[in-house]
């Protein structure tokens, strides 16, 4: 398992950019739950990029192998032992507003797509 090292100065300014100016992002995931159609991402691993990087673009592609996906959460927690940098991901974001609007995308994503393969 390949691990990152914390970004700092230059380094972390350059990313920020790039986050900022993505419409969207793909990434793999660590595991999924088939029972809630959750993902979760494990930011520690190259694949799966650092937080930002899947909250800030409006547009979120998880690539999940058919081995990752595991039938209920207590199943998922099991396989996150010692998966520290963690996000659990039921959908794409949403709040209401003061009306009681649903807004989609305030903390995240507003479309998040899976794609399943073998």
């Amino acid at each position: 398992m390949e691990s990152r090292v914390p970004l700092g100065g230059d380094a972390r300014e350059a990313l920020r950019g790039i986050v900022e100016a993505a419409d969207a992002v793909v990434t793999a995931c660590h595991v999924a739950v088939a029972e809630t159609g959750t993902i979760v991402l494990d930011h520690d691993a190259a694949d799966q990029g650092p937080r930002a990087l899947t909250l800030v673009p409006d547009y979120h592609l998880v690539v999940v192998r058919a081995d990752q996906v595991v039938a209920g959460v207590p199943d998922a927690v099991a396989a996150l032992v010692g998966v520290r940098t963690q996000t659990w991901i039921s959908g794409p974001s949403a709040t209401s507003d003061i009306e009681l609007e649903r807004v989609e995308g305030v903390h995240g994503p507003r479309t998040l797509e899976v794609v399943i393969t073998r």
